[in-house]
């Protein structure tokens, strides 16, 4: 019997045995075991890549669960010091505060008191964990009754008139001890607002971090009872970017750079990787991507029904992110996720 076979090969006929068949590069050799798998792994993820973030409200002894985000809670200064020192001991990044004043109104005045919550805990966590970076949110939501990012004309944010204040409350942020100044709001110009409002009170040396590629997402859902940030009509979309768009991101990241943005952050992360990977290649700039409330809890929710392997889905989850080229990921998982790391090692 003929054991051998023709085959085509760069578009000539040859004749060879089955055994000459099998190429001679087998791309299954460096996949064999785990310590080959490490050897030649593209993409790592580490801890210090992980940014924690945690809602802080008034209160003494305060951790009041919050039901769509399995873990997570709003909590007291001294339960949110706690939380801090728990991600510096497992090698987190830093933290990211949010803050749930005791009584909000329209303008937001609580979003720069320079004793409510968010300020005390940036303190309080400064003088527990010096190393570790604190990240303050800028945005009104949390803090004016009416749930939307800005001042109110009518049933519209006022852009302009958005701008102090957002400005005024990134200062207090900086006099508390922020480390770098997060804004989330996506007023045209506030980057450039904050920043001369941080070098005039003195902060020069305090970096931005801007949410720049800020889309208006489904996601949100499980922040919005985290915050307590609701809007009380209407939605977001008219200073949030549409999902569909991709040459508007661009536009909106070099916009934030222009006006002194040190870095860039895309929120989603899950759904827009593609949009993570343009900003990165066409910036080169240190690139932050916010694996959000919604990610977070449908990863919970799929686990909680034995659909999938928690930690193997929040690692490749985290390892996508990273993958399309951002350099920090803010996610709920940070801490569950760098004790994962350390222990596989």
């Amino acid at each position: 019997m003929d054991t051998t076979r023709s085959t085509v090969i760069d578009g000539s006929s040859t004749t060879a045995s089955p055994g000459a068949l099998f190429p001679t590069t087998r791309l299954r050799r460096l996949r064999q075991s785990p310590a080959m798998r490490a050897l030649v792994r593209e993409t790592h993820l580490h801890p210090s890549q992980f940014i924690l973030p945690l809602f802080v409200r008034p209160g003494v002894s305060v951790r009041q669960p919050i039901s769509s985000m399995p873990g997570c809670a709003q909590t007291s200064v001294d339960e949110c010091v706690r939380d801090a020192a728990a991600a510096a001991a497992a090698g987190v990044g830093g933290v990211i505060l949010f803050g749930i004043p005791a009584a909000k109104d329209a303008e937001g005045s609580g979003a720069w008191d320079a004793h409510g919550p968010v300020a005390e805990a940036v303190r309080a966590i400064k003088a527990a964990v010096p190393a570790l970076l604190v990240i303050t949110d800028v945005c009104m939501c949390e803090y004016t009754d009416h749930g939307h990012c800005g001042l109110l004309d009518g049933e519209t944010v006022d852009n302009d008139a958005t701008l102090a204040l957002l400005a005024r409350e990134a200062v207090m942020h900086a006099d508390a001890g922020a480390d770098i100044i997060a804004p989330s709001d996506m007023m045209d110009g506030r980057v450039a607002a904050i920043r001369a409002a941080l070098d005039a009170a003195g902060h020069a040396q305090v970096p931005i971090m801007s949410y720049a590629a800020k889309y208006s997402s489904a996601f949100y859902g499980p922040f919005r009872e985290a915050a307590e940030s609701a809007p009380a009509f209407g939605d977001r979309r008219a200073y949030q970017m549409d999902p569909a768009n991709t040459d508007e991101a661009l536009r909106e990241v070099a916009q934030d750079i222009a006006e002194g943005a040190d870095i860039i952050m895309v929120k989603p992360a899950g759904a827009y990787l593609d949009i993570i990977r343009r900003v990165k290649d066409t910036t080169r700039m240190p690139v932050a991507a916010y694996q959000v409330s919604g990610e977070f809890a449908m990863l919970h929710a799929a686990s909680e029904r034995g659909w999938i392997d928690l930690e193997r889905a929040m690692l490749e989850s985290l390892t996508a992110i990273r993958r399309a080229g951002a350099d920090i990921i803010l996610t709920y998982f940070a801490i569950t996720a760098a004790r994962a790391l350390t222990a596989a090692r």
